[in-house]
């Protein structure tokens, strides 16, 4: 193989790569269409713990856009937290939990209540119940609170592709 031959099979992935149509996220920057999306959304509340972590870890995401004065949408969520024994023990106690946080969510548009966006997220952790009634409890809640993240970074991505879409 030449030379030019080896230098030209990389400059042709290259000029196809550019062709695929793919742009980034936050195309724009501040200013871009997701961004201005993002800036525009409402969260309503949340009931419950799990609702309130789940409220600020979007309205965290959601204020990196910078807020709107006037928001365009507003996200409903309705959460299904469950926690579930496992793993019995010799002596029939529980040795494992599961802890689940599921989502329902829409995201509604303000100027004619069209549903933009309807859809579910969640995830799920383990927790291993141990002597400790306390060390149990942090355990529970700490989970609660990683899934309350992972759940909102889920919706904002969902978010994010469907405001991208959009524009």
């Amino acid at each position: 193989m030449s030379k030019y031959a080896r230098l030209a099979a990389p400059v042709a992935l290259l000029a196809g790569l550019a062709s695929c149509g793919l742009q980034p996220m936050y195309a724009g920057g501040s200013s871009g269409a997701v961004a201005r999306g993002l800036a525009a959304v409402d969260v309503a509340p949340i009931e419950g713990q799990a609702g309130w972590l789940v409220r600020n870890a979007l309205r965290d995401r959601l204020a990196q856009s910078g807020a709107a004065a006037d928001p365009r949408y507003r996200l409903d969520v309705l959460l299904d937290d469950d926690l579930e024994g496992l793993g019995l023990l010799t002596d029939e106690t529980v040795g494992r939990e599961r802890r689940t946080l599921r989502a329902r969510y829409q995201l509604i548009d303000l100027a004619n209540g069209e549903i933009v966006i309807d859809a579910t997220a969640g995830s799920d952790a383990g927790i291993d119940v141990v002597s400790s009634e306390y060390a149990t409890i942090a355990a529970e809640q700490t989970a609660l609170e990683n899934l309350a993240h992972e759940v909102a970074d889920r919706i904002i991505t969902r978010l994010m592709t469907a405001l991208r879409a959009q524009s």
